[in-house]
């Protein structure tokens, strides 16, 4: 797939380049004023065209490339800008790559540390990489190149919402939160300061990225996040997470009790269905250890439930005027605590808190005898 606007200098050598290797080419012309069409007629026997009457932008050409792909019923689709920087022969690199790992999105990655990287494509590389470690958890070198490997299968399973470059962002982003591999190849690449046309606007191009990024990481921060966590968990099995966590040795005992502490509160508080949830955001912001707090915050486990109820409302009758006071014998259905609700909600705060506190004190002394302190 080569999308292309306004390279008419370079088009026909990108062209000429990858047929050398490929038969199989779809140009996606984005609205073109120059002598892209004439350029692409040449080839028309060669090619398939799919064409926009206006410049729709970067994404959308490439969007309904992929969609052409799969209507003409291919897998894979490889991408590489028409702009002259990219070099055909790795495509034979991508192949091989994708011979060995078939489900993965492959990304070509450049090297911009190189003479005559513009400094702007450098800088907007690092950014990027930035934000899409903080989104996915994964480090990439080269989160920007166009020069890709996508597996349709994965691209059509899926929604997007943007149409200029920080398509490649959302996409890739999207792919990692779905659990797609994701690898990378070392590209060769040329920046001809004399052929190459770029359409990147700096300011309004930025400001949609940013725009991008922040839809993103608070997608990241309210889901995806614990998705990746709550995964990593069941991987390697709650137990075998819980001790490896433990024996950290690159944190202190009072920060691992501290999350143990907090995991109970979190577990007992009134917030049912989103208590790993919110119990993993705040643990993040806190610096906590996440799984630590993750497993200890299961305490609501259904043969806890009656005993946490019964013993926040307890707590709660003794706080709260007019309260209906209890005794563990006595009898209480659900349809008493309806009717004094507030009972409840502060008892279990203040039974949360308490129980916090003296998992808090336990799991500090417990790991005091049995685990020495990390060097500072």
């Amino acid at each position: 797939m080569i999308p292309t606007y306004n390279n008419e200098k370079t088009l026909a050598r990108v062209i000429e380049g990858v047929l050398n290797y490929c038969d199989d080419i779809i140009v996606i012309n984005d609205g073109a004023t120059d002598s892209t069409p004439k350029i692409i007629a040449q080839y028309r026997e060669q090619v398939h065209v799919f064409n926009h009457q206006e410049n729709k932008g970067k994404g959308m050409a490439l969007r309904n490339g992929f969609k052409t792909a799969i209507d003409l019923g291919f897998d894979y689709a490889i991408t590489i800008d028409s702009d002259g920087q990219h070099f055909p022969e790795n495509l034979e690199d991508f192949l091989t790559e994708s011979e060995k790992h078939p489900e993965a999105l492959i990304l070509g990655a450049r090297n911009m540390d190189q003479e005559g990287v513009p400094g702007k494509s450098s800088f907007g590389n690092k950014f990027s990489n930035f934000w899409f470690y903080v989104e996915t958890g994964l480090k990439m070198p080269d989160t920007q190149t166009g020069y890709r490997l996508y597996p349709l299968k994965s691209i059509k399973q899926k929604k997007y919402f943007t149409s200029k470059f920080e398509f490649e962002i959302e996409v890739i982003v999207k792919m990692a939160w779905k659990f797609v591999p994701i690898h990378s190849i070392p590209i060769k690449v040329l920046y001809d300061p004399d052929e190459r046309v770029s359409h990147f606007r700096p300011f309004r191009d930025f400001t949609r990225i940013s725009i991008l990024n922040t839809y993103l990481v608070t997608l990241t921060l309210i889901w995806y996040l614990h998705v990746r966590l709550i995964r990593k968990v069941i991987k390697k099995g709650l137990w075998a997470s819980f001790k490896e966590e433990l024996n950290n040795k690159n944190e202190s005992n009072i920060r691992k009790a501290s999350a143990v502490g907090f995991g109970i509160f979190m577990g007992i508080i009134p917030i049912w269905g989103f208590q790993m949830l919110v119990a993993a955001a705040i643990a993040k912001l806190l610096r906590l250890n996440t799984i630590i707090t993750l497993v200890s915050s299961n305490i609501s486990i259904p043969p806890m439930i009656p005993i946490l109820l019964f013993a926040s409302y307890w707590t709660g009758s003794i706080f709260i005027n007019d309260s209906i006071a209890l005794n563990w014998h006595a009898e209480f259905t659900l349809n008493d605590m309806y009717l004094n609700l507030k009972q409840y909600l502060v008892g279990s705060f203040i039974f949360a808190a308490i129980a916090g506190f003296v998992m808090f004190l336990v799991a500090f002394l417990i790991l005091k005898v049995l685990r020495k302190e990390p060097k500072v």
